[in-house]
């Protein structure tokens, strides 16, 4: 027996990936914009270097930026050539590639943010 529709909620999809619980579109082309509202921040900004499920390849992850899509991708860029290295922002997560962390969170603190390294 199947489940009727209304009481079938899909999160994920691998051909529009995260989707809106209110308006069940893709967060990218959400209705409502309540999907597209990123969690509340507590403020603080974390750096991390992660290299789990990159093939060894180290990335510098910035979480937790209170920014709209497009300040986002506009800082990310910044700090991308800031430390002369690419990178991308992905669901609210600014990457670039390489171990910047000492760089990214002295640039974060030059544009007001408060900067905190997370992680080993």
């Amino acid at each position: 027996m199947t489940n009727p529709p209304s009481s079938s909620r899909l999160v994920y999809s691998t051909d529009a990936g995260t989707m809106c619980p209110e308006c069940r579109q893709p967060v990218k082309a959400c209705r409502c914009k309540k999907g597209a509202a990123r969690a509340a921040s507590d403020g603080v900004v974390r750096v991390s270097r992660q290299t789990r499920g990159r093939g060894g390849k180290t990335v510098t992850r910035v979480e937790g930026l209170p920014l709209d899509d497009v300040a986002l991708a506009q800082l990310g860029k910044q700090l991308r050539s800031a430390c002369g290295s690419g990178g991308t922002v992905k669901e609210g997560v600014v990457e670039v590639q390489g171990d910047h962390c000492d760089k990214v969170i002295e640039t974060l603190k030059q544009h007001g943010h408060a900067a905190r390294r997370s992680g080993g």
